[in-house]
């Protein structure tokens, strides 16, 4: 198992890259929202790898955040998704945006992703709900790494507002889900974002 590659990037293509590393150039597919941020050929990076090993091939799937291999690797799981299917929804959407659209029951999100119904994206939901971490990745949406002195107390904010939810007897995800549906919601307090998540859950 190959975790990951630490290499030159040698050329960038429609579907993935090659990877030039200790003389030896790997061909790697990556989904559309990992090569928008790869940066340019000439450039060192570490992609985080899954080796995909078939009867007349063998191939690697890469991702610039380990996170999203996570996301890969949970994919492949479901069934009826294969790597060509997972990295059409990653492509389509980031790891976070899957965890959005699994905790807001948004299977019209993934059916976007080329060669994905209806009914496998809602079979996708249904297998990973309990599987992703979803609040971690709306904490993580919110944050936006470099928190400024707003963000941080919206993110506080936000937090209480579903804490809040779920000691009224809310489920977690039925608590986050309400919480990010509420439009607006940059600037409130938790009382005013309790009260607009609670007409949501109506």
């Amino acid at each position: 198992m190959i975790a990951y590659i630490k290499g030159i990037v040698a050329e960038i293509e429609k579907d993935g890259i090659v990877l030039e590393s200790q003389n030896m150039g790997y061909r790697i597919f990556m989904p559309a929202s990992s090569l928008e941020r790869l940066g340019k050929t000439g450039e060192e990076r570490m992609i985080h790898t899954y080796l995909h090993v078939k009867e007349d091939a063998m191939q690697l799937y890469g991702f610039l955040k380990k996170e999203d291999l996570a996301v890969f690797r949970l994919l492949l799981g479901v069934n009826g998704v294969g790597p060509k299917g997972a990295m059409g929804i990653l492509s389509c959407l980031s790891g976070e945006g899957l965890s959005f659209a699994i905790l807001s029951d948004d299977a019209a999100a993934i059916a976007k992703a080329p060669g994905i119904g209806k009914k496998t994206a809602q079979k996708v939901i249904l297998e990973l709900k309990d599987k992703m971490n979803l609040q971690e990745a709306f904490e993580q949406k919110i944050s936006g790494g470099e928190e400024s002195d707003r963000q941080k107390m919206d993110s506080a904010v936000v937090q209480e507002a579903a804490a809040a939810l779920e000691a009224l007897g809310y489920g977690r995800q039925e608590a986050w889900s309400a919480v990010r549906r509420v439009s607006g919601g940059e600037g409130m307090n938790v009382e005013e974002l309790l009260r607009a998540a609670l007409k949501e859950m109506v």
